[in-house]
């Protein structure tokens, strides 16, 4: 899914992931600092350390900020697992297709103990690798098919519960939205959201964000325009430039460049009241003023998990998704542009959803056609598995990868097609 990036595209992004490889310490949400994954003694004294090798396939390269936080989290892993630069070999910009499999058997033949792909389309080629070499560890993230593999003992799914950190960063904007409107800057409390695909990651993803919002405004409204791509500059800037035409005041997304922010912080310094939330990255350096959060993942705590349990000889988890408890997921630094009292909602929020308090997909937060829903087992390749039960849609617990793809009222698709 998360293609290739052309060329131009490279040369664009290439300042701004210059700016973020000097800031890479700066990107840990404030409310939610990642977990110290520094190497300890007995980590490092693991006798299987000095010759485990880890190969990791990447469907981008540094310069995408997907691929970016999966490489962070390869480092963390090797960091506290005591490995040296050469334990780990990238295969970068590595496509859906057969090349991926091609990628696989050379890590494979170099002597990789476990291998990671980090895009969805790569999974099938994961498993066909697998069924080669039952005596190496191939873990698939976003992919759903892992724990259906019964006969197959050595592929795995991971992903992480994002969606909780898109909430809290709907509360973020929420608060900034409640201020416009309080200051009377914003009688319209109208949000966009730019989106790569019509898939359930992205609607458990913008639903969350939406969910988020309405705990401070419940009369907001969304709006999403899709891109059809997960990491395109032009196409993402250009749905946010759409998204503000129609009066969009704080634009969310789901995609991987920094386009949007960059469109909304330009519309801000013409003197429109824009904000924007982000994805992946801190966009700070691209939007200064414009950026307030954004959602980001620790696949650190994977990593370093998945890594320290192979080289240990022991089981792992087939399918595997962690969220705040785990320090899986966080949200960036709170920019300038927040609205006072951010913080604090913020930390309620998170200590909340770690309490089992608060449930992000409680049914009685949102509707469908006017009415709550108490049962739903229509997700898209797991038709009639029940997902809903004691109140709430149960995401990421009958799989990692995110199924919850119901469109609640308040929220308008543009252009799903």
């Amino acid at each position: 899914m998360k293609r290739f990036i052309a060329l131009l595209l490279t040369l664009a992004l290439a300042l701004g992931a210059a700016s973020m490889l000097a800031c890479s310490d700066k990107n840990q949400g404030t409310a939610t600092p990642a977990p110290d994954q520094s190497a300890n003694p007995e980590q490092s004294a693991n006798p299987a350390a000095a010759d485990f090798k880890v190969g990791v396939i990447l469907i981008g390269d540094e310069n995408e900020g997907y691929t970016y936080a999966h490489i962070e989290g390869i480092e963390a892993a090797k960091k506290a697992n005591g490995l040296k630069d050469d334990q780990i070999i990238y295969k970068y910009n590595v496509p859906e297709d057969q090349k991926c499999y091609d990628a696989a058997i050379d890590l494979v033949e170099q002597g990789c103990k476990i291998i990671f792909a980090n895009s969805f389309g790569h999974e099938s080629y994961m498993i066909q690798a697998a069924k080669e070499n039952p005596d190496v560890l191939f873990c698939h993230a976003t992919g759903q098919t892992a724990a259906k593999q019964s006969d197959l003992k050595n592929i795995f799914n991971y992903f992480t519960s994002i969606y909780e950190a898109r909430y809290v960063s709907g509360i973020v904007a929420g608060m900034k939205l409640k201020q416009l409107m309080d200051e009377g800057k914003v009688t319209d409390p109208h949000i966009g959201y730019v989106g790569a695909y019509p898939y359930a990651e992205v609607v458990s993803g913008y639903t969350a964000f939406f969910l988020g919002i309405r705990s401070i405004v419940p009369e907001a409204h969304m709006d999403v325009q899709y891109t059809g791509e997960w990491f395109h500059i032009l196409k993402e800037s250009e749905a946010a430039n759409v998204l503000m035409a129609r009066g969009c005041v704080i634009i969310g997304q789901h995609a991987d460049s920094n386009g949007a922010p960059t469109a909304v912080q330009a519309k801000l310094k013409s003197g429109s009241e824009v904000y924007s939330v982000g994805y992946n990255i801190d966009m700070l350096s691209v939007a200064p003023d414009a950026a307030l959060t954004s959602p980001q993942n620790n696949w650190g705590a994977y990593y370093t998990y998945a890594v320290k349990t192979a080289m240990d000889g022991k089981e792992m988890k087939q399918d595997w998704c962690e969220g705040y408890k785990a320090d899986a997921v966080q949200i960036s630094a709170l920019g300038a542009s927040c609205a006072p009292g951010t913080k604090e909602a913020v930390e309620k929020a998170i200590e909340d959803i770690k309490s089992g308090k608060l449930h992000i997909f409680d049914c009685n937060s949102f509707t469908v056609n006017g009415e709550h829903l108490t049962s739903y087992d229509k997700s898209r390749g797991f038709e009639g598995t029940e997902l809903i039960w004691d109140g709430y849609f149960h995401e990421s617990e009958k799989i990692s990868a995110p199924l919850f793809d119901i469109r609640i009222d308040g929220i308008t698709e543009l252009n799903n097609n």
